[in-house]
């Protein structure tokens, strides 16, 4: 089992990186999240890794926290998630936006996740209760408003990271409450940060 990755990024694909690593090139699916943080060709770069062995293909995955791979792992014993559908939930939510999502039950935070609807959802929210090991700080994390979902998408749709894009609505003040007035609040605050 390939358990971590260390090399240089020697192409960024759609959903992937391939990765010279001793002569060889391996292409690593990712999530989301690291194709934003990659940076450019050429960068040093250490996954933490999951290999899926079918019979008709080998598909490594690759993370940059043991956390991610962890919930990774436990996405996919969900019935009926798969390696995409676990990827694109983790290029999409934080691993505490998910654990807040699941210790209050908002199964609506799911189905933000491009894939997920209301069943899938669901089942994703039941499973994930007994194995995640969810504490009261989790709970302080606060969900994302439909308002806050719109003004990501927003952030996003100009280049900015998921993470940034969340980053930049943590310090818009709750009085702010238009799309307009939120986007132009974090994109003054996205624009004063080195």
């Amino acid at each position: 089992m390939i358990a971590s990755l260390s090399g240089t990024v020697q192409k960024i694909e759609a959903n992937s990186l391939v990765i010279q690593v001793g002569g060889i090139g391996v292409r690593v699916n990712v999530p989301r999240t690291v194709l934003e943080d990659v940076g450019e060709i050429g960068r040093r770069i250490v996954l933490h890794t999951y290999l899926q062995v079918r019979e008709d293909a080998l598909s490594l995955y690759g993370f940059e926290t043991e956390e991610d791979l962890q919930l990774f792992e436990v996405l996919l014993g969900v019935n009926g998630v798969g390696p995409r559908l676990a990827l694109a939930i983790l290029g999409t939510l934080s691993p505490e936006l998910l654990k807040s999502a699941v210790m209050r039950e908002e199964a609506a935070v799911l189905q933000r996740v491009p894939g997920v609807g209301k069943k899938t959802a669901e089942r994703i929210m039941f499973y994930l209760r007994d194995k995640l090991k969810l504490d009261t700080a989790t709970t302080a994390i606060p969900l994302v408003s439909d308002v806050d979902a719109d003004v990501i998408d927003i952030l996003t749709g100009l280049g900015f990271s998921i993470i940034e894009a969340q980053s930049a609505l943590q310090h818009v003040p709750r009085e702010i409450s238009t799309i307009d007035e939120r986007v132009g609040a974090a994109l003054r605050y996205l624009d004063h940060t080195p």
